[in-house]
């Protein structure tokens, strides 16, 4: 457990966490020179923040789904209850809204309303790029691609996509490598990522990733390593095959455009009871990473909105130790 590592290595980049905000402004995520000017006077040397802190909309998933929210709600909930300025979409919550522009524009006027940078998209339910039917997986392509064109209209820099197929580890490893990269190719003249979540099943074994993305050599076809989410196989609702998490967060890291800081419940001290942040976080920071880290809050014990709050204060408790 590194814990004096990551703050040495981050100085005072994180005194007064709320800094963090700062560093994404409007949809452009920029900050002018003013701002700098501001910041620095009052912090002394800080300059720039270790990383970023941003919001996954499935941190809010029980609340949308039972429709005490839309996702037009989002941007002004991340900044009035949270004050995070970075927001991580979930495509099933405007499903059918990706070829909409009038309902884009609301987005992107809500996000400039609130300051709030709008960063990537997480896409679900639009097929398996590595299915090993050929044309199953070249829909897959297909309907992934509107999903491309929404993020470049959004301001976003990214989309999560899945690795999902059925088959032996190495035939779906091949899919998986035309696949995205496919849709890579497409998305390249977009200026947008394509990423890949370690996400259940072989997705979730950090070397059988790594190597998908080794083999594609894409610089915009990358990962999005998960805190949590490395449970290869369950039987009866119980995982009965788990990938060590800090192995695989350290295979995937040099592969990252973006970062899920995966929350269930909290101990005493307020720190997550199943995954160590402190040496997550100097796994992140060791690759190089210094962008968004997505807090994902997807516990049962607390409420969302205090989930959330909590995830945070621990990242700020992090760098302050």
């Amino acid at each position: 457990m590194k814990r004096r590592k990551f703050i040495t290595r981050s100085t005072q980049a994180f005194a007064g966490v709320g800094l963090l905000g700062l560093a994404a402004c409007g949809n452009s995520g920029k900050k002018n020179d003013a701002e700098s000017g501001e910041k620095e006077m009052m912090t002394g040397d800080v300059k720039e923040a270790a990383f970023k802190i941003s919001l996954a909309q499935w941190s809010l998933h029980k609340a949308l789904f039972a429709k005490e929210m839309t996702t037009l709600d989002f941007a002004r909930i991340t900044r009035e209850e949270f004050d995070i300025d970075a927001i991580e979409y979930v495509n099933v919550f405007f499903k059918d809204k990706a070829k909409d522009k009038t309902y884009l524009d609301q987005l992107n006027s809500l996000a400039s309303d609130h300051g709030i940078y709008q960063n990537l998209i997480m896409v679900d339910g639009e097929g398996g790029m590595a299915d090993l039917d050929a044309k199953k997986r070249m829909q897959a392509v297909e309907n992934h691609k509107k999903w491309v064109e929404a993020a470049q209209y959004l301001g976003c820099k990214t989309i999560r996509v899945n690795a999902h197929g059925e088959g032996s580890m190495e035939d779906v490893q091949k899919a998986a490598i035309e696949g995205l990269a496919q849709l890579a190719e497409f998305a390249k003249p977009f200026d947008i990522n394509v990423v890949v979540e370690n996400h259940g099943s072989y997705s979730s074994n950090g070397a059988w990733l790594a190597e998908i993305m080794h083999q594609i050599n894409m610089p915009n076809c990358g990962t999005l390593p998960d805190f949590g989410n490395f449970c290869i196989s369950r039987k009866d609702g119980e995982c009965t095959d788990e990938y060590d998490r800090y192995k695989g967060v350290t295979e995937l890291m040099p592969y990252a455009h973006a970062v899920s800081a995966k929350s269930h419940d909290f101990d005493a001290n307020g720190d997550e009871s199943h995954t160590d942040y402190y040496k997550m976080m100097d796994i992140v920071l060791d690759a190089g990473y210094h962008d968004y880290v997505g807090i994902e809050y997807e516990g049962n014990t607390l409420g969302e909105y205090e989930g959330i709050k909590k995830t945070k204060a621990l990242l700020e408790k992090i760098a302050m130790a």
